[in-house]
């Protein structure tokens, strides 16, 4: 398998993230902003963006969640039980729809300089607000639990992790009101076979 993945990201990372969880091997292709990788994976992309997943047999696949969908597929990090799976699937879209556009947002914005000029004072501050109100969603849910959904890491757990585990440090917001979600994200980092996000 070759995966295209922009190191900086997120979303990315996730799937980065769970192949290495999995033992399972692909090649990387860096495609950060502006590299030339990209430009020249461009072709690949079925949405013009990254992360891909390119199948042995030439097949591609978009969308974070559904690549950590098809690897996570028969693994212990799906669910056996359909309710505790579709409670899974429904964390995965709520990162994608909640928590992914704030908190993911509000660190590309401090962190990408072509988006330096869309880092106005107002926007940051409503992003701030909203990210920690999505956080504290997270910390709700994790009072009290181990993982997101059922007694072990699931994909949602993954998912999640991605863009959480750096809200601090690269989107500014006061981890230190999450007690839950320090926990849970020493958790998964000490899962077998975790990578970092610059690993």
């Amino acid at each position: 398998m070759r995966l295209y993945s922009m190191p900086s990201s997120g979303n990315s990372y996730k799937v980065r993230l769970l192949l290495a969880l999995l033992g399972q091997v692909a090649e990387v292709v860096d495609c950060e902003y502006g590299s030339a990788n990209l430009a020249e994976a461009k072709p690949v992309l079925p949405y013009g963006k990254v992360p891909v997943l390119a199948l042995d047999d030439g097949r591609v696949l978009a969308e974070s969640d559904a690549i950590l969908w098809y690897l996570g597929e028969g693994s212990d990090f799906v669910p056996a039980d359909p309710v505790d799976r579709a409670q899974m699937l429904g964390w995965m879209f709520w990162e994608q729809y909640n928590h992914e556009p704030v908190v993911a947002v509000r660190a590309a914005l401090l962190t990408y300089p072509d988006r330096a000029a869309q880092a106005t004072p107002e926007r940051l501050a409503e992003l701030l607000d909203r990210g920690h109100a999505v956080l504290q969603v997270m910390e709700d849910r994790l009072a009290g639990r181990d993982w997101l959904v059922g007694d072990r890491a699931t994909l949602a757990d993954i998912c999640l992790y991605a863009y959480t585990h750096t809200a601090g440090e690269r989107g500014g917001f006061d981890m230190a009101r999450y007690p839950a979600i320090g926990r849970w994200l020493d958790r998964v980092a000490a899962l077998p076979g975790y990578v970092g996000l610059d690993d």
